[in-house]
């Protein structure tokens, strides 16, 4: 395998690690904001801490709950980036 196909793949592959590492934080802040958002259409509420503050849990409580699977998922990925350096240095 050439180096630049080598390179290549980890690139692919850590932005695939990304997009999986953060989807768990970013989807339920969206749904929590779009929500929120039309809560303050609605009633006309304009209140910046009344956005900020629901988010800022939604983000704590995903990350209690799914922040280990994360971390091992990067973990992961890291452990094999660094297990496939004696290939990149062989060829």
């Amino acid at each position: 395998m050439e180096n630049s196909d080598f390179f290549v793949g980890i690139a692919q592959q850590a932005l695939w690690i990304t997009a999986l590492a953060s989807a768990p934080i970013l989807i339920p802040t969206l749904v929590a904001g779009l929500l929120l958002g039309m809560i303050q259409a609605a009633t006309s509420i304009n209140e910046q801490t009344l956005t900020f503050v629901p988010k800022l849990i939604v983000v704590a409580v995903v990350l209690a709950l799914f922040g280990g699977s994360i971390l091992m998922l990067i973990a992961d990925f890291t452990r094999e980036i660094f297990e496939r350096i004696p290939d990149v240095m062989n060829n």
